[in-house]
């Protein structure tokens, strides 16, 4: 493995494990990731509706008379977030890079975790005996390979255009 290799890795799990402590950390927990979590919540919940699905949203609770889903930490897309942004900062790539690498990808994962919280809540509304295989396998694998896809897609954008720079 080349030193670069070695780098990358090593500044991607350094920045990983320092945002999964700060998150863990209640503070942050309670007054940026559940507000935050709150509003994926009313978004879902807003989408349902637009669907005709008539669900109310209370917290990180959506509820119907049908189905009811409270979305904890795990289900809110945060942690494919931390890891697209541990891999995006660890990349060598300019500033400006980075923040749009950072924008689209945190909202490419949440629109992709509104889509998985809408077909969850659908799911366990209409075919309840498919809800456990999708909320734990299929779209838990999906949202973090999305987060990793997204990373390799913008790294090989971002590589030509600093090593054309590098000379």
């Amino acid at each position: 493995m080349q030193r670069n290799q070695v780098l990358f890795l090593l500044k991607f799990f350094a920045i990983l494990v320092a945002a999964y402590l700060l998150i863990a950390w209640n503070p942050v927990n309670d007054h940026v990731i559940v507000p935050f979590t709150e509003g994926v919540a009313r978004v879902s919940g807003a989408v349902l509706n637009l669907m005709g699905q008539h669900v109310t949203t209370n917290g990180t609770v959506i509820s119907s008379s049908r189905f009811g889903v409270n979305i904890n930490n795990g289900c809110n897309g945060v942690e494919a977030m931390l890891i697209l942004l541990a891999s995006i900062v660890a990349f060598p790539a300019s500033i400006r890079a980075r923040a749009a690498g950072l924008a689209l990808g945190a909202l490419a994962v949440q629109v992709l975790n509104a889509v998985r919280i809408v077909t969850l809540y659908l799911l366990g509304a209409y075919q309840p005996k498919l809800f456990d295989l999708f909320h734990t396998a299929v779209w838990q694998i999906l949202i973090i390979l999305s987060a990793i896809g997204f990373f390799l897609v913008w790294s090989a954008r971002v590589a030509p255009n600093r090593l054309a720079t590098r000379g």
